[in-house]
């Protein structure tokens, strides 16, 4: 497989595959938002998006990363917030070629960090974030807070 930055006519791929990450977490199949969500982030240019595909074009997976900053260093960061690789597909290096493919995107655009957040229940996705290098943070606690528009 290779991976690649994906573009607009990547979008219904992307969504698919974007569809299933959503169910992965419990959430409602819904293509349609799938496709506008991934639609939007790439006309927007508001999130990168790294596809892996099979020798035949076929994708395997993704990762998004949107771009922030982090105040106490002064430098640009990445929040890694999706990955996701078709079960089908798991456990033949497309997860760990798509986080390096997101740090060598990383390290070329100048970011000085890469955050994620997963599932405690995503061992799976631990035990690959640990094995490439990631850090699980001992020093903050993370926190969310719905909005209603």
């Amino acid at each position: 497989f290779q991976t690649r930055i994906a573009s607009s006519k990547d979008i219904e791929a992307v969504a698919l595959l974007f569809d299933a990450y959503r169910q992965f977490y419990q959430q409602d199949s819904d293509l349609p938002l799938a496709t506008r969500f991934i639609r939007d982030r790439i006309a927007k240019e508001e999130s990168v998006i790294i596809l892996a595909e099979n020798a035949d074009h076929t994708a395997l997976g993704f990762c998004q990363m949107y771009p922030s900053f982090c105040s106490v260093e002064a430098l640009p960061i990445y929040t890694l917030y999706d990955l996701f690789v078709q079960p089908d597909a798991r456990r033949i290096g497309a997860g760990k070629a798509l986080l390096l493919a997101a740090e060598r995107h990383a390290a070329r655009n100048g970011v000085t960090r890469m955050d994620l957040t997963t599932a405690r229940t995503n061992i799976a996705g631990q035990a690959l974030y640990q094995s490439q290098g990631w850090v699980q943070d001992a020093l903050f606690f993370s926190y969310s807070k719905q909005i209603q528009a």
